[in-house]
């Protein structure tokens, strides 16, 4: 199926590994131009060299979002550097910082980081005329998952903000999409932190996994990537659970 992305100019923030580095790597096979940022300078060149074997342009830069004035201009100049932007996936998450519990940083991080990136973003999505938003959740925000932090809570938010903005921008003919994965597991990401530190967590959610395994990232981002292209221009406010199952409520 043709998903209509050659030419698209794609903004994401955190992209050198799991979810979005997997979302990046289909973006750029499909002929997407990318920005991108991550903290670890090694890991952005890296992925920069990567990307670019697919004949696109990729900007990667290194820096911590924690910066709030920095991110906010960082947009900017992505945009400006891409000549404009289609496409704005916000994947970076204090999840990522093990910072699930620290209130600040996860509104920063999380809310914050969606919506600065929609709002800096907006004229540009709307030039674009196929203007495409996926807001990262979990589905932490949508059943009860461990114990209270801020992470589910600033998660659930974001899905209650994603679906306003979508009613208000569909005018402007910009759509605006939510995603919730389930636990994702990957070298170096938290579910491999939590096998290793917490090994009866790790087993009892592998043993809840109706499909008998952790997602991996290809399985979210390949979803996630249809959800932002033109293949799916008439689905917006829309939140798309991809947990194997995991999740046990109806969804209506």
């Amino acid at each position: 199926m043709e998903l209509g992305l050659r030419g698209k100019k794609v903004i994401i923030n955190g992209g050198s590994r799991g979810i979005g580095k997997a979302a990046l790597e289909i973006y750029a096979a499909e002929g997407c131009d990318i920005a991108f940022f991550s903290r670890d300078q090694a890991r952005v060149d890296a992925t920069v060299a990567e990307l670019k074997q697919h004949g696109v342009q990729v900007f990667g830069d290194a820096f911590d979002m924690n910066d709030s004035a920095a991110y906010q201009a960082w947009l900017l100049s992505a945009a400006e550097r891409l000549g404009g932007c289609d496409i704005f996936i916000h994947n970076a998450s204090s999840s990522g910082a093990q910072g699930t519990m620290d209130w600040d940083l996860t509104f920063r991080l999380d809310m914050m980081g969606a919506v600065n990136g929609c709002q800096i973003l907006e004229p540009f999505l709307e030039k674009s005329g196929t203007g495409s938003v996926i807001l990262m959740s979990s589905t932490a925000a949508v059943e009860t998952f461990i114990y209270p932090q801020a992470f589910n809570a600033i998660k659930a938010a974001i899905i209650t903000y994603g679906k306003q903005l979508s009613q208000l921008w569909a005018a402007k003919k910009i759509r605006v999409n939510m995603v919730c994965p389930g636990p994702i597991a990957y070298p170096g990401g938290n579910w491999s932190m939590i096998k290793e530190g917490m090994p009866e967590l790790y087993d009892k959610t592998l043993a809840d996994m109706p499909l008998g395994r952790f997602g991996a990232p290809e399985d979210v981002a390949r979803s996630m990537v249809f959800l932002s292209s033109p293949a799916a221009s008439y689905i917006t406010g829309t939140n798309l659970v991809i947990d194997g199952g995991y999740t046990k409520r109806v969804q209506f």
